[in-house]
């Protein structure tokens, strides 16, 4: 990471850590970063010195007439006309072209429906009867996948011998 990445990622932080609400972690960072930089401790000085400088200056409070001449000028700027003023309202305007854009839709769909070909018709026909034959194929297995799921989980099978060879020799020793 160079240093000017460093640096602005620091000056995020800078502020909290002058104000101090920078968290703890954040602090020792800081503060490690500040005594590693040049630039940043100018920079941290330069903010506390405008602080400083801020908390000299009087505090100014509006005059008690403020609110109502502020509220007297907004008032005697002109009315600006927007462009879809000339509409009784842009909410009748939206549902009138909603209206309009469904209706056509809507009478685009049945010419859409009854061109159908018989090939696509054939192909549909296709489709369902496989997904028919999909669902009777897993019908037809689900006793195996339920032998599956007991047999994967009994704890006896675990205690058998791994290798073959050991299965047949077994009870060929058990005959002599």
């Amino acid at each position: 990471m160079s240093g000017t990445q460093k640096c602005s990622g620091m000056e995020n932080k800078l502020v909290a850590y002058l104000d101090g609400r920078a968290k703890p972690a954040e602090r020792r960072a800081v503060e490690a970063h500040l005594a590693m930089c040049a630039e940043c401790r100018v920079r941290a000085e330069e903010f506390r010195a405008l602080w400083n400088a801020m908390e000299d200056l009087p505090v100014l409070s509006p005059s008690p007439a403020f609110d109502a001449s502020l509220r007297a000028r907004i008032a005697a700027e002109p009315v600006r006309r927007g462009f879809w003023e000339w509409l009784p309202s842009p909410r009748l305007a939206f549902a009138v072209t909603a209206l309009v854009v469904m209706s056509v839709w809507l009478s685009s769909m049945p010419r859409i429906a009854s061109n159908r070909t018989r090939v696509e018709a054939k192909v549909e026909a296709k489709v369902v009867q496989m997904a028919a034959e999909a669902d009777y194929r897993m019908i037809r297995d689900l006793p195996v996948l339920e032998n599956y799921d007991v047999l994967s989980k009994f704890d006896a099978l675990s205690e058998l011998p791994n290798s073959p060879a050991s299965v047949t020799q077994e009870p060929a020793e058990q005959v002599q």
